[in-house]
């Protein structure tokens, strides 16, 4: 899938479809140096915030004034078939060909999802992405919305951009970045985007129409992979906290699930002057106080402040914790610690890519899909909406640095790093998705976040919220948006 550039926007120069509005702010700052892939992983900035240097009593994040974004161009790009520079048949010819010689495994009888992808199923989906899924008809989706590439610290960072087709007399929209983890990108977001932008003609009120930023990841899609060890989930918020900055946004709200709660995270430590309020479906914030509890939840769960439904969603701990991380959590070892390896292989083979992406969409969707033949991908996706998303690593050839965004920020261990142990002191709002990998109580989150504002058990739904449950994840998001300028 070739990114073909159709304009480059100097600060001043307007883009096309932008509605008149300058991409670049007029800031008058000074031209920061350009530096190679990753090369400021390790300048004082970064050091200074993490080791404690702009870190107020009590854990608090200063507002970094220092912290001088580089001046740089936006280009508008339409997606194409191809990435390689090759004709897109001849791209589309050799997905084909790599199918056609798939060597079928007969699964174990009874197996269903137990032991990973059923290799049943697996030949009906590589049937359907090998003939009948349209690749062209799928671009043409993804190019609905308009696509941006800038170079921050010397990496190509692309994203996408929409802004609400109309709103009420008087308002503007609030700027939402939104961030997508693994093995997901951002199409992930498409399906919430018009509810968030648009939200009067899908059935919602006009109270909060938002703008919506969402980057990849660098090493995902799309954008640049560092070619320096060391980028992790702080450099990655660095970026993005610029990409902001340079698309005009003082204040922004910003929204995330896994690694993009992380990041988001990081982004409300770094800067919480600039971020108006933080919304996750996810949080890491395990510790020794959550694991004590844990263990002693069951018992004294109204003493430690669990609800009756915490209580249903991590008792009997055995099973619903341990076990359960257990089953879901091998590749996390194996791309903790040599990404590459397996990596190799996956970026040689759409077919296994497709069953190592795709089974994180059955059992993150529900533990309980192991149980079905199927994994139950098509009880919440379509299959043209997993190949987009498979495609999406395919065509870009980023399975391999995507995974080393594990050992970046996991390779050292777990709570080792600073940012790991400081609360967060930016508003936040939380939904709690039961069929998430490992419940988190509001007890937990307002450990991390002190002032968490607005938690919610969500009906239904699991790991990949805007792309499953985006109705709800929308509302709750909106719901959050209004406790907060009730205070």
């Amino acid at each position: 899938m070739r990114l073909a550039e159709l304009a480059g926007l100097c600060r001043c120069q307007k883009a096309v479809g932008s509605g008149g509005q300058c991409l670049q702010p007029a800031l008058p700052l000074t031209q920061a140096p350009r530096a190679s892939p990753g090369a400021e992983l390790h300048s004082s900035l970064s050091q200074g915030v993490i080791e404690g240097e702009n870190v107020e009593p009590g854990g608090q994040v200063k507002a970094l004034g220092s912290f001088c974004p580089e001046r740089g161009k936006l280009h508008i790009y339409i997606l194409e078939e191809s990435d390689s520079g090759a004709p897109p048949c001849a791209e589309v010819q050799d997905l084909h060909q790599r199918i056609d010689k798939f060597r079928f495994t007969p699964p174990l009888e009874d197996s269903c999802f137990h032991y990973g992808f059923n290799s049943n199923y697996l030949k009906k989906v590589i049937s359907y992405w090998r003939n009948e899924f349209d690749w062209k008809k799928q671009v043409e989706i993804l190019n609905r919305y308009p696509h941006f590439k800038t170079k921050i610290e010397g990496l190509d960072i692309h994203f996408i951009h929409v802004k609400p087709p109309q709103l009420p007399a008087g308002r503007t929209p609030k700027p939402l970045l939104m961030v997508h983890g693994w093995p997901g990108s951002f199409y992930e977001f498409y399906k919430i985007i018009p509810l968030l932008t648009d939200p009067k003609n899908h059935g919602l009120s006009d109270e909060h129409v938002f703008e919506v930023i969402c980057p990849s990841i660098p090493g995902y899609g799309f954008s640049e992979a560092s070619s320096k060890k060391g980028f992790n989930s702080v450099a990655t918020a660095r970026i993005f906290y610029k990409l902001m900055l340079r698309l005009g946004f003082q204040e922004f709200y910003i929204q995330g699930g896994d690694w993009g709660a992380l990041i988001c995270t990081n982004m409300a430590q770094l800067v919480p002057s600039h971020v108006k309020g933080l919304h996750l479906n996810m949080a890491l914030v395990l510790s020794n106080f959550s694991t004590l509890t844990l263990l002693l939840g069951r018992r004294f769960g109204r003493f430690l402040g669990y609800t009756e439904r915490d209580v249903e969603l991590l008792y009997p701990v055995k099973e619903k914790v341990f076990y359960s991380l257990m089953r879901e959590s091998g590749y996390m070892h194996i791309q903790c610690t040599k990404p590459d390896t397996v990596g190799s292989a996956l970026n040689d083979s759409p077919v296994g890519l497709a069953a190592y992406i795709l089974e994180k969409f059955s059992t993150w969707t529900n533990t309980e899909f192991r149980y079905l033949e199927d994994g139950g991908l098509e009880r919440k996706f379509s299959l043209d909406d997993l190949l987009t998303n498979v495609m999406l690593y395919w065509t870009t050839a980023t399975i391999v640095s995507s995974q080393r965004f594990y050992k970046e920020n996991l390779g050292q261990g777990w709570m080792t790093q600073k940012h790991e142990r400081m609360k967060v002191y930016v508003p936040t709002g939380f939904s709690a998705f039961p069929s998430e990998l490992m419940h988190t109580p509001e007890k937990w989150v307002r450990i991390k976040y002190p002032k968490l504002i607005s938690y919610s058990y969500m009906a239904r739904g699991g790991h990949f919220a805007a792309f499953e449950e985006p109705e709800l994840l929308a509302q709750d998001i909106r719901k959050f948006l209004s406790v907060l300028e009730q205070q």
